[in-house]
């Protein structure tokens, strides 16, 4: 038992470290670049030893994609944005309304975390293609997520027939984006509650969803 306990505190020490490390680097990064930030700085902000970030990541690449992933999911869990309790539940909803409520209420939590890296990412993908390859213009995770959430909201009630899984997955990736979400918030002012309401009204106009549905209404 005091062998567990020990590895217990072992475990929580070295997520802890992770997690300073990762908060560290991405204040760095939205700060001032990826380009110019060096480890150390890292270390320093973070107040472990260079050393130790080494050993924790092994590059400053590998961390990148750590800050990075850490920030479009929220947490330190290896857990993909379609195994999300958030994503699921929105997915589960028994009416097309409920499901685009709920899925712009969640999508718009991980935009106001990712849209200030957005343009960290794109200066460092334009300098170190090994960064670049871990975004490949030709696969956007991004779509793949709104075309599972596409495929669940067509055919339920308040979904209209004549719209096809390929136009939701469509407007769901351009209107939920993080360009448009920095925007609005970032260029124009908008809160970010505003930027849901709106991104919420302009959906359910352009996918022309029934609210008024119900899981009794014909499909």
């Amino acid at each position: 038992m005091e062998t567990v306990k020990r590895a217990d505190k072992r475990a929580e020490r070295s997520r802890r470290t992770r997690e300073k490390i990762i908060q560290a680097a991405r204040e760095l990064f939205v700060a001032q670049g990826y380009g110019v930030t060096s480890l150390q700085e890292v270390a320093d902000r973070a107040g472990v030893a260079v050393q130790t970030v080494y050993f924790v990541f092994g590059n400053k690449r590998t961390l990148f994609k750590d800050v990075v992933d850490t920030t479009i999911a929220g947490d330190l869990e290896p857990v993909a944005t379609m195994d999300r309790e958030w994503f699921r539940a929105a997915c589960a909803a028994p009416t097309a309304a409920d499901q685009l409520r709920a899925h712009v209420r969640g999508t718009s939590q991980v935009l106001a975390r990712v849209a200030p890296i957005m343009p960290v990412i794109a200066a460092a993908a334009a300098t170190d293609p090994q960064i670049a390859a871990q975004w490949p213009d030709d696969h956007d995770p991004r779509y793949t997520v709104q075309h599972a959430a596409a495929q669940a909201l067509v055919g339920k009630p308040g979904a209209h027939p004549d719209v096809p899984v390929t136009l939701v997955a469509d407007l769901l990736f351009g209107l939920l984006s993080p360009e448009l979400y920095l925007l609005f918030v970032q260029d124009r002012g908008w809160s970010p509650d505003r930027w849901e309401e709106w991104a919420h009204a302009t959906l359910t106009a352009q996918l022309r969803i029934d609210p008024a549905a119900t899981t009794d209404s014909p499909g």
